[in-house]
């Protein structure tokens, strides 16, 4: 069989397979352009059935364009919570913000104006156009590629931005006219549930009679694939710090800055114990010298908080970086009393930061004002906001994950001292 023949193979048995196996999932239930483009951003680096549940959430509360360009920020990544990639939702409203403007609130269908749109890649408009609209434009993402290297044996790394323009004109060439939606939808789905990237299905997979890597005995080689660059691991301390009188029954929070990594996001306060050597785990601080340097911290930004012990460990994984989390609860201490001193390592970073948070803002040796315990305040070292929350407030204040877990857990009684 020529390639011309492997390629009309590849085209026809794909769809019929489709055809009759393809999942009911809700965005497959309309032709909305706005319904796809949502759910194409949410699927990026996401399962399939951790998206539904969401999807379904944020299209009740978002109905329409409009709703997400107008929505406050904080309610969009509160709706997001969870997901992770959190620039994903903020840029999805940008480009709402942009639909409105430019576009009157409609989607648009060309593929120049899709491109322009904030957080929209090759593969997510080339997804948006053929699946939205049925135009003929490949939509090459991992799943894709794939089970085009192992179909037509292709050796080149996928890593490659050659390699790439290369499965995009081969991904145009198998659509068939009038079915790029069907098409497109039916190599992911392919992807995502026979060819897949450590056991694939060959034996239910609808086009392996021509699968040249099946029959060269390489579908468990390809793709070829660069090793990405390992995350780097961090150890951080976290303060889960328990509030005393007008604040018992709460905990201190504090809100990310307004750029970079999990921007204007809220969180648990924490702080760097020592980066990792490359490629090596993060080993666990010492809790003497751990809640030494925590306290101390907290006192740099005007908060005197006495750690009494380590309450757990967690772990977040971003793209680059690994959080390890030694979290150690603390308490927070009475405006006028005592230096929350734990350690002799903690001597030095209170004595100067302790000076000039009093000279700078009339604050006692607690960082609140002497005469009222505001619920929030502004820290005294990088400027980040601090709040006092209760369960109450989880509904309203959007977290990264591991963050959510942890307070989650905590307000149901979780965690105690460790021994």
């Amino acid at each position: 069989m020529g390639l011309m023949e492997q390629k009309r193979h590849f085209s026809i048995n794909l769809l019929d397979w489709y055809m009759a196996n393809k999942r009911d999932l809700p965005w497959r239930r309309h032709n909305n352009p706005y319904f796809t483009w949502v759910s194409e951003i949410m699927l990026q680096q996401t399962r399939v059935d951790t998206v539904i549940p969401y999807f379904n959430r944020f299209i009740s509360n978002f109905p329409t364009v409009r709703a997400l360009a107008e929505a406050p920020e904080e309610d969009v990544l509160k709706n997001w919570e969870g997901l992770g990639y959190y620039s994903r939702a903020r840029n999805l409203q940008k480009a709402a913000q942009q639909v409105m403007e430019l576009h009157g609130g409609e989607m648009p269908s060309d593929k120049a104006s899709v491109f322009a749109l904030k957080g929209v890649g090759p593969y997510t408009a080339g997804a948006i156009l053929s699946i939205a609209f049925n135009q003929p434009q490949p939509a090459v993402d991992g799943n894709v590629m794939r089970v085009l290297s192992r179909y037509f044996l292709i050796e080149e790394d996928i890593m490659k931005t050659g390699t790439r323009v290369l499965m995009e004109e081969l991904a145009t060439e198998l659509i068939p006219e009038g079915r790029a939606r069907d098409f497109n939808q039916a190599l992911m789905e392919l992807g995502a549930l026979v060819c897949t990237p450590k056991a694939p299905h060959c034996l239910t997979c609808p086009v392996m009679e021509q699968c040249s890597g099946r029959i060269a005995g390489r579908e468990l080689t390809l793709p070829v694939k660069t090793k990405a660059k390992p995350p780097r691991p961090e150890q951080r301390l976290v303060a889960l710090v328990e509030g005393r009188g007008a604040h018992r029954g709460k905990v201190l929070v504090r809100q990310r800055p307004d750029t970079g990594l999990l921007a204007r996001m809220w969180e648990l306060p924490h702080v760097l114990a020592a980066p990792a050597a490359a490629g090596k785990a993060a080993k666990p601080l010492a809790d003497e010298p751990a809640m030494a340097l925590l306290a101390g911290s907290l006192w740099a930004e005007g908060i005197a908080a006495r750690p009494e012990g380590l309450a757990t460990h967690a772990e977040h994984v971003f793209s680059h970086i690994v959080w390890s989390l030694q979290v150690y609860k603390c308490t927070q201490q009475d405006p006028g009393s005592e230096l929350p001193l734990i350690a002799a390592e903690a001597v030095a970073a209170y004595g100067e930061q302790a000076a000039a948070a009093q000279a700078a803002s009339g604050q006692d040796a607690g960082g609140l004002a002497r005469e009222e315990s505001p619920l929030a305040f502004v820290g005294k070292g990088d400027g980040q906001t601090y709040r006092w929350i209760g369960p109450e407030d989880m509904d309203k204040l959007a977290f990264p994950n591991v963050f959510l877990k942890l307070l989650g857990n905590y307000f149901a009684g979780a965690y105690t001292v460790l021994e």
